[in-house]
């Protein structure tokens, strides 16, 4: 089967020119899923358990809503797409605070992953395209 860009409908927006996923063969790779909520775009993004002011500074942050957003995101991308949270291979998880947020990721990571255990890879980088705290790339195999 030839490569196929795929846009889902009911998940956030891409903030840049690309597909959510790109099937090849029997393989999806998702581009960075982060935890905007799923219709929501870069103009009117709802990001659950992040508050701003004006000026962009926080007023709330809530880690963990941010996680399970992201994994709901990815599941999302994943069925619409034919494939599962089960057949996730790979994971790419990149945090911009590892010292304040990595034993949380863990954690949860451990309570979605806990019947399936793809490969997975976690960086600290500077900054994301938003003020997001996580985004994660995927890799899954289709059926």
């Amino acid at each position: 089967m030839p490569d196929k860009p795929i846009s889902i409908n009911n998940a956030p927006k891409p903030v840049g020119l690309y597909p959510h996923a790109r099937r090849v063969g029997n393989l999806l790779f998702l581009s960075g899923v982060g935890p905007r909520v799923a219709g929501s775009n870069e103009s009117d993004s709802i990001v659950p358990g992040l508050e701003l002011d004006q000026n962009g500074n926080f007023i709330a942050f809530d880690f963990e809503a941010q996680c399970r957003s992201v994994f709901e995101n990815v599941r999302i991308i994943l069925e619409a797409s034919g494939s599962s949270w089960g057949e996730l291979v790979d994971v790419t998880v990149f945090l911009v605070n590892m010292k304040r947020d990595f034993q949380l990721y863990n954690r949860l990571y451990a309570e979605y992953f806990k019947d399936n255990l793809p490969c997975r890879t976690t960086v600290e980088i500077n900054s994301l395209p938003t003020p997001i705290a996580i985004e994660l790339k995927c890799i899954a195999s289709i059926k």
